[in-house]
C-alpha cells in the first residue's frame, strides 16, 4: 500500500506556508504500508511556535482516525530537527513574546503542546541536527527516538534563565531518570548523539544520510504487529501520561511566567545571542 496524502483535505489546514504567519510552515504526510511519515519544515531553524505544533497536533489526531495508519515517523526537513524557540530577535523582543504578546506565546504552545500527548498510535521521530528546548520536548512526546550521527540535544532552559517546559520536568525523568535528568536541566549542557543514547534518550544513532530510512524501519517493524494490540499496549504503558505531563506542565508554566521577568532572563538571551557564556546576578 502506498498513499501520498500531503494533498489530502484533510491536510490541507496544516500546510500553511505564507508570509503574514508569525512562523511560516510546510506539513507533508505520506503514507506507505501502514506507515505515515509526518514531515515538517520551518525555515530557517525550524523553531517552534503554536501554530506549527498545533498543526501537528492536527496531523496526528487525523492520522489517529484512518485506518491504513498503524506508526507515525515524525521527521523534519533542514539543518536541525527543532531549534526551539527563537530568541535571534534579541532581549526586548523575546521579554515580550514570552509575556504572551509575541510568536511564541507560552500559553498558547504549551496549550498546542499538552495535545500531542492524547494521541493514540505510536510515534518514531526522527533527529538531525539541534532538538534544542522545546524542541527537545518535541522528540520526549515520541515513543522511540532515532538520531543522526550529527545530532545535538540540549534542555537549556536553565541556561537562558527560565524553568523547563513542555512538560519536560515529567518526561524527562521518566526516559532517563531522575538523576540524569537534574543534570542536564541544571547545566543546561548540549549532548550529542552517542552520549544521548549511552543514557537512552534516544534508542539508536545512524548516519546522517540514513536516518528517515532507519525511523521508518523500526515504524514498519511495529506495523507489522496488530495494530488493536499495539495501540492497546502503548495505552497501558502510557496511562496516566498527558494527565501527569499537563500537572508538571501547569507548574512549569507558572514558574516560567516569573522568570520571564527577571534580570537573569535577560542576560540569559543576551549571552546567547553574542554566543558567550551568561553571567547570571541571582
Amino acid at each position: 500500500m502506498h498513499a501520498r496524502v500531503d494533498s489530502d483535505a484533510r491536510f490541507r489546514p496544516n500546510m500553511r506556508n505564507t508570509a503574514s504567519m508569525a512562523a511560516h510552515h510546510h506539513l507533508q504526510v505520506e503514507l506507505v504500508d501502514h506507515v505515515a511519515t509526518l514531515t515538517f519544515q520551518c525555515p530557517p531553524q525550524n523553531y517552534v511556535s503554536p501554530a506549527l505544533v498545533g498543526d501537528l497536533a492536527d496531523a496526528l489526531t487525523s492520522l489517529d482516525n484512518d485506518d491504513a495508519c498503524r506508526v507515525v515517523v515524525l521527521a523534519s526537513r533542514g539543518k536541525n530537527f527543532c531549534a526551539g524557540a527563537d530568541f535571534s530577535t534579541g532581549v526586548a523582543d523575546a521579554r515580550v513574546t514570552q509575556a504572551g504578546s509575541g510568536s511564541i506565546n507560552p500559553i498558547a504552545l504549551y496549550r498546542q503542546a499538552m495535545r500531542l500527548f492524547d494521541t493514540r498510535k505510536p510515534l518514531v521521530v526522527a533527529l538531525q541536527g539541534a532538538a534544542i528546548g522545546a524542541g527537545a520536548g518535541l522528540a520526549l512526546v515520541a515513543d522511540f527516538r532515532i538520531a543522526a550521527d550529527d545530532a545535538r540535544i540540549s534542555f537549556n532552559f536553565n541556561r537562558i534563565g527560565i524553568h523547563p517546559g513542555f512538560g519536560l520536568s515529567f518526561t524527562l525523568p521518566r526516559v532517563v531518570g531522575q538523576q540524569k535528568a537534574a543534570l542536564l536541566f541544571y547545566t543546561g549542557r548540549r549532548i550529542v548523539a552517542q552520549e544521548a543514547h549511552q543514557m537512552g534518550l534516544v534508542d539508536d544513532v545512524v548516519a546522517a544520510a540514513d536516518l528517515l530510512q532507519a525511523a521508518q524501519r523500526l515504524a514498519a517493524d511495529i506495523a507489522v504487529s496488530s495494530p488493536v494490540a499495539v495501540q492497546s499496549t502503548r495505552a497501558t504503558l502510557r496511562a496516566g501520561l498527558a494527565d501527569q505531563v499537563r500537572q508538571a506542565n501547569a507548574r512549569e508554566l507558572s514558574e516560567q511566567q516569573l522568570h520571564f521577568r527577571s534580570s537573569d532572563f535577560e542576560e540569559g538571551v543576551r549571552a546567547m545571542s553574542e554566543r558567550r557564556p551568561p553571567v547570571f546576578g541571582g
